[in-house]
């Protein structure tokens, strides 16, 4: 903890830098990707302050929409298609997803109900892999095509959608390497940006 807080301090120390935030935030995209450690949209991306609007789910699940019980997550994406205006969503999975391995596996999840609870939200179960493949590949994969399905479902993303404002992008995050992989409609893989 230590060096963080070391860092913590020094990035304080140049508030130059920083000034211009005070006038509020345009970011071009809303980045939807896993609470895991591993996966730093910023540094993926090369995104300085300011750039991306994130949401971070254990999965990168996005919930179902629901007008009657409002999330966190729904909020979220509201607030970037609505307020923001953001002109992209990214939903970003990655391998050796703990999430979407316990889905493919069936793993016994009594101990962490919150957790079990939490992925019964995941859109369609993941496509069945190797369960001694670490990466999951193919069951994450199709687990972001899933979660931009749900994202249609999302009245603003309609929206944005219809009105040619808005545009969806489903990546694959190789944490073992570093590499990113998108979607591409017409082939239907994910290949290498």
């Amino acid at each position: 903890m230590q060096p963080l807080i070391d860092n913590a301090r020094a990035y304080g120390q140049r508030p130059e830098e920083f000034a211009g935030h005070a006038q509020g935030q345009s970011p071009e995209v809303l980045f939807i990707t896993c609470s895991d450690s591993r996966v730093v949209p910023a540094l993926i991306t090369g995104a300085r302050p300011g750039r991306l609007f994130e949401l971070r789910t254990a999965g990168n699940i996005v919930p179902a929409y629901g007008a009657q019980s409002p999330s966190g997550e729904a909020a979220t994406i509201e607030y970037a298609v609505q307020v923001l205006g953001v002109a992209d969503i990214v939903v970003c999975g990655h391998s050796h997803c703990g999430a979407v391995g316990a889905l493919v596996r069936g793993d016994d999840l009594s101990a962490v109900p919150a957790v079990r609870d939490w992925l019964a939200h995941a859109a369609d179960e993941p496509k069945p892999c190797d369960p001694a493949d670490p990466t999951v590949v193919d069951a994450v994969q199709g687990h972001v095509l899933a979660q931009l399905q749900r994202l249609r479902s999302y009245p603003c993303v309609q929206r944005g959608l219809a009105e040619g404002r808005l545009r969806m992008h489903g990546w694959y995050y190789e944490v073992h390497t570093g590499a990113v992989r998108a979607h591409r409609a017409d082939t239907d893989a994910f290949e290498t940006l």
